[in-house]
């Protein structure tokens, strides 16, 4: 009786054990990496329900709502935002992004007027508020931008070994993609996927390069549809074109360095009035009511604000080095 009892008391551990594992990978195949990755892949491929030979991998879905579809489809400026959302990595749609814009604008609107009853303050905050989910956007472009430069040397070395062992440029496109870490990889995995799908080499690296603006990459498509047309060894220019990069990227790092503290100085300079102006109306509130309560107090907060938008802009220009 003990025996049937232990027995018994195994084969539901095992069971419960294969349930849980049974679960995960049911799991894992609906909402695991794999799964995702797909996904995006698909939404990447599709827009209205149509897929198209030369340009199903630019397009997306701007919103799920067919309406709203439609409403922006109409724009030329949605194109350009589904742009910067692609190369910054967001898994977001043209109508999300808009629809947070609205609700931090109204948020800043309701909290302007909240601490301020002025139209002016509550309009200022709503501005202000309304713009933070696309500066957020652009930073993540500028990152994903900034670690796909910093990839690209070293997938180009790995094609060049990959074309020396014999490989054709095709394989060594999908050994980067399977290789490479994001968001290189998958960039490339998508031009790889293009060229299974029929599209030329030219067109597929043409796509590449439309996807993403970096001028590294362009020399890259350049440089290899020259020699597919004139012919060449191409293992050795993508060699040379690497240690090209690599030598860019230094200089760009040296620069960034050497303008760190004019960047610094500008930021210092651009928040230093707002912060004394808070410091001042914590401390004693009436000092500065003449500003939001005199006409003339309203001309010079807008001279203020205008001066200090164009020195802003100067400093940008001083302290933005291109290399």
């Amino acid at each position: 009786m003990d025996y049937l009892y232990y027995i018994f008391g195994i084969l539901i551990f095992v069971a419960v054990v294969m349930a849980i594992e049974g679960g995960f990978l049911v799991w894992n195949n609906s909402h695991g990496p794999e799964a995702a990755r797909i996904a995006r892949r698909l939404h990447a491929m599709t827009k209205h329900g149509d897929v198209q030979r030369a340009s199903m991998i630019k397009q997306r879905l701007l919103s799920k709502s067919p309406q709203l579809q439609a409403l922006l489809d109409q724009f030329s400026v949605s194109s350009r935002i589904d742009n910067w959302l692609v190369q910054s990595g967001l898994q977001w749609s043209v109508a999300r992004l808009l629809g947070m814009m609205l609700v931090f604008a109204a948020a800043g609107l309701a909290l302007g007027l909240l601490v301020r009853p002025l139209w002016s303050v509550g309009l200022g905050a709503m501005g202000l508020a309304g713009v933070l989910p696309l500066l957020y956007v652009r930073r993540a472009r500028i990152f994903r931008l900034r670690r796909f430069e910093s990839q690209l040397p070293d997938a180009l070395d790995m094609m060049g070994r990959a074309l020396r062992a014999g490989h054709a440029f095709p394989t060594a496109l999908k050994m980067v993609g399977e290789e490479m870490s994001e968001p290189l990889a998958d960039e490339f995995r998508t031009a790889f996927d293009e060229v299974n799908f029929g599209i030329s080499m030219q067109d597929a690296l043409t796509s590449l390069a439309e996807r993403v603006p970096c001028t590294d990459l362009k020399f890259f498509v350049i440089a290899v549809v020259i020699q597919r047309e004139t012919g060449g060894n191409l293992a050795e220019l993508l060699a040379n074109i690497s240690g090209i990069m690599r030598d860019r990227i230094k200089l760009f790092a040296q620069v960034r360095v050497l303008s760190a503290e004019g960047k610094l100085s500008a930021w210092i300079l651009s928040l230093l009035p707002f912060a004394a102006a808070l410091m001042i109306q914590i401390s004693n509130p009436t000092f500065l009511e003449v500003l939001y309560t005199d006409p003339a107090g309203h001309t010079l907060i807008a001279g203020g604000l205008g001066m200090m938008f164009l020195g802003v802009l100067a400093m940008r220009r001083i302290i933005n080095i291109r290399v």
